[in-house]
């Protein structure tokens, strides 16, 4: 798992921990662009904050869009009914116009509330009250993006997380099929992991392809490899494959084969100065599991530095077409047969 979100799942993990125990803070501020952290630890204070008994009387949820900061505080002030604490949570927190002002109530705020304020895609001013004095009296949860290059890791993170392992290549593909939607990810593997028979250890391609409904063999992932190999007449037939899906757009493809090219370059840059760079260590640097690392070996020797600099370019070009900049006649699926074609020149 890339080190950020090492940190993160870990701040998590800790955070579900004292929630299970009974043991929560004032004030919760889950905020940040990716969702799934904020979601799944709000959920975890609504399981576990209150009995079911208790609900009627002490627990209240906010939108956003239809409070203001006055009556979510009022409301965070008001003691318990014959239970131990009171939960009041706010979400959408991002929609609401007063929602500094909640910066008062989270600097004194009272401890037997509960005071859960979720944010999504949007993070609260840090330079601002409502950040600083959460982050003083309760605890702050700011979960970035995910970017895509980090998938595959988070990926087989969550799955040992899981108590299973799953292979690079199926780890890989299921990224391709998510894109950087945790959630998405979390429900395919619970949905998986259902069907997968007794005491399996470890997820493949296969099961992934079987189970989510992916074809491994007409994926980005698939032309990344064949284009590293330089296999044209593999390449070309994927490119084809794909480009004529009904839904397909160049946005969706010229994102992972410029990450491709980029690590390619990367690779390039480093065996400059180290050309017996050390396996583990090309990994680290490419940020991919250590069993990609031959692909890419091969990939350096398949396209010189200045080769790959002009692939970044071409890349650069059919983005800009793909989004309908100087594409002339071609339609998107003949864009990405004509790139790849270039690319293979």
């Amino acid at each position: 798992m890339a080190k950020g979100f090492a940190a993160i799942e870990e701040q998590c993990r800790k955070a579900v921990q004292d929630i299970r125990n009974g043991s929560f803070a004032p004030v919760y501020l889950l905020m940040g662009d990716e969702p799934y952290y904020p979601d799944m630890l709000c959920e975890e204070i609504i399981r576990h904050a209150l009995t079911d008994s208790e609900r009627d009387f002490n627990q209240s949820v906010y939108y956003g869009l239809d409070t203001d900061a006055g009556t979510v505080a009022s409301d965070a002030r008001s003691y318990p009914m014959m239970a131990e604490r009171r939960l009041v949570v706010l979400k959408e927190a991002q929609n609401m116009k007063t929602l500094e002002d909640l910066g008062a109530y989270a600097a004194e705020p009272l401890e037997s509330t509960v005071l859960v304020i979720l944010m999504h895609g949007a993070s609260a001013d840090k330079r601002r009250s409502l950040y600083k004095n959460v982050q003083k009296h309760g605890f702050v949860l700011d979960s970035p993006q995910v970017r895509d290059y980090e998938m595959p890791e988070w990926i087989s993170a969550y799955f040992r997380t899981r108590g299973i392992a799953i292979d690079p290549q199926a780890a890989a593909l299921l990224g391709e099929y998510a894109g950087t939607d945790l959630g998405k990810i979390a429900v395919e593997t619970d949905k998986m992991l259902k069907s997968l028979p007794e005491g399996v250890s470890r997820v493949t391609a296969e099961d992934i392809e079987k189970n989510v409904g992916i074809s491994r063999q007409y994926s980005i992932f698939e032309l990344t490899k064949e284009l590293s190999l330089k296999n044209s007449r593999k390449a070309l037939k994927i490119a084809a494959h794909i480009a004529s899906g009904p839904r397909f757009v160049m946005a969706m493809a010229v994102p992972p084969l410029f990450n491709h090219f980029y690590r390619i370059l990367r690779l390039h840059s480093v065996l400059r100065y180290n050309p017996a760079l050390p396996r583990a260590e090309k990994a680290r640097i490419l940020g991919v599991n250590p069993y990609f690392v031959e692909e890419y070996d091969t990939a350096v020797r398949n396209y010189p530095l200045p080769k790959c600099m002009s692939i970044i370019a071409l890349l650069e070009e059919y983005d800009y077409k793909g989004k309908g900049g100087a594409s002339g006649e071609a339609g998107q699926d003949e864009l990405l047969v004509e790139l790849v074609a270039r690319i293979l020149v």
